[in-house]
C-alpha cells in the first residue's frame, strides 16, 4: 500500500461540513456508479452522525461514511461509506469504518445502548459488491 497523504476525520459540525460530505457522496454514487440523484440525500441524514475525512493541511474532503442510532431499537446503523476514486488505494475506507466503530462504543456508552454482554448491534447498509471489505 502506498504511504496516505496526510489526512484527518472529522465529524461534520457545520452546514459547509455537512455539505462536504454530500458532495463525496454524490460524486462517488452518483457521478462514478450512477445512482439516481435523488436517492442521495436521504430522511436519515438530518440525523445522521457525519464523518468527513480530508486532506491536511488543504482541507480537501475526499471520503465519509455516515453513521445513526435508532432510538426505537437503540442498534446503529453504518451507510454511506464513499471515498473518492483516486484516493481508494489508500486504504482510507477501513480508517473511516474504524473512526465510525469508535464513535459507536462512545456513544452506546454515553447513552447506555450496550447489552448487558457490553455488546452494540450495528447494521450496515452496502452495496453486494463490497461485502467482503466489510467483513474483513
Amino acid at each position: 500500500m502506498p504511504e496516505q497523504p496526510p489526512h484527518e476525520i472529522i465529524i461534520a459540525s457545520t452546514e459547509e461540513e455537512v455539505q462536504q460530505c454530500y458532495q463525496v457522496r454524490i460524486d462517488v454514487f452518483h457521478h462514478e456508479q450512477r445512482f439516481p440523484l435523488d436517492t442521495e440525500i436521504d430522511y436519515l441524514d438530518p440525523i445522521a452522525t457525519h464523518f468527513l475525512l480530508r486532506l491536511t493541511p488543504s482541507l480537501t474532503p475526499i471520503g465519509v461514511i455516515r453513521g445513526s442510532r435508532s432510538p426505537s431499537t437503540g442498534s446503529y446503523k453504518l451507510s454511506r461509506l464513499a471515498v473518492l476514486k483516486e484516493y481508494r488505494q489508500y486504504h482510507f475506507g477501513r480508517k473511516l469504518v474504524e473512526a465510525l466503530h469508535a464513535w459507536i462504543k462512545a456513544d452506546a456508552q454515553q447513552s447506555g445502548g450496550q447489552t448487558t454482554s457490553g455488546s452494540v448491534r450495528v447494521v450496515c447498509h452496502s452495496q453486494i459488491p463490497v461485502k467482503g471489505f466489510y467483513a474483513k
